[in-house]
């Protein structure tokens, strides 16, 4: 989809704009929030729910990742999420310990093929809460003579995977700014959901959030679910706009590609104060929106679709 040099325009969008209310939504009370597990297919899936039992600050857990060993985490479940991504959770050997991770900020993944030279080494952003003790989560995408994906996909519960991190990203603060967008393709949308997450899970933080999620078909959309909750639970800081190449005839959201139009609907103006966008998935995504970056420490110079809007390098982050 993103691969070529070009993004069709999208068709007229018929999902609502709702604009962000003035009204800010109610505090969460200062509760401790606990994850509770509720089985679903083998797997579990969590929700957080709000107790006053004592519960040991995340803070105050051991941590898995240092920054600097390798660390191997056994696959405890798979979930098909799919035909080509899956949900696969790895428990820690200390199931009272969190993984140590940051927001934003990602792990690397290690695994040497047979008669290989060198080891195999990708990022990936993982999709469970970073306070969440025992395990973490990956949602991978396996392509097509991908190697470690491939890999990934191939692990059978209880095999081992190496990972290592953190590897910092962005470092988020609350309120460090006043809106952000997140401009996503496929499974780009991991550290933007992490973000995202970390905004919403912390009742200080008054930040707005608009994401436009770009996909082929509607079940590529990941972590579908996890977003409309927020945009439920949220209504006057988050709002989303999904867009599909092959979308089914009852779709009444974008079609096509992420276009100038879409973005300049529903984007904030570039003149608007204290506002960042982000951007993050494949190449073609990269080259249509933003631009490339040169290297995980050089963003590279602002191109595309933003810098056509008027946005300068400054308001732009490159995943």
């Amino acid at each position: 989809m993103f691969a070529r040099q070009t993004f069709r325009c999208a068709q007229p969008l018929r999902q609502s704009f709702r604009k962000y209310s003035a009204e800010a939504a109610p505090k969460k009370s200062s509760l401790t929030p606990v994850y509770v597990s509720v089985g679903l297919a083998g797997l579990g899936a969590g929700i957080y729910r709000y107790s006053t039992g004592s519960v040991a600050e995340p803070k105050d857990r051991p941590k898995v990742f240092n920054g600097e060993e390798w660390v191997d985490l056994k696959l405890a479940g798979v979930e098909d999420l799919s035909g080509n991504t899956k949900k696969l959770r790895f428990e820690f050997e200390n199931k009272e310990a969190v993984s140590g991770l940051s927001v934003a900020s990602a792990l690397l993944t290690k695994f040497k093929p047979e008669g290989a030279e060198k080891p195999i080494i990708r990022p990936y952003t993982p999709t469970s809460d970073e306070d969440t003790p025992g395990y973490l989560e990956l949602v991978i995408k396996a392509y097509p003579n991908g190697p470690m994906s491939e890999h990934i996909h191939s692990l059978n519960v209880d095999q081992r995977l190496s990972m290592k991190g953190p590897i910092p990203k962005y470092p988020w603060e609350a309120n460090k700014h006043n809106h952000i967008c997140l401009i996503a393709g496929g499974t780009g949308i991991t550290p933007m959901y992490q973000l995202a997450r970390q905004i919403f899970k912390n009742p200080e933080d008054r930040t707005k959030v608009t994401l436009v999620f770009g996909n082929v078909t509607e079940k590529d959309i990941l972590l579908k679910k996890e977003l409309e909750e927020l945009e439920n639970t949220y209504p006057q800081r988050f709002r989303a706009f999904y867009v599909l190449d092959n979308p089914p005839k009852e779709w009444t959201g974008g079609k096509g590609f992420i276009s100038k139009d879409l973005l300049k609907t529903v984007l904030p103006e570039p003149k608007e104060e204290n506002i960042k966008l982000f951007v993050c998935g494949p190449p073609g995504l990269y080259k249509a929106i933003s631009g490339t970056k040169n290297s995980p420490k050089d963003q590279g110079e602002l191109s595309g679709i933003l810098k056509e809007l008027g946005y300068n390098k400054d308001q732009v982050f490159k995943f």
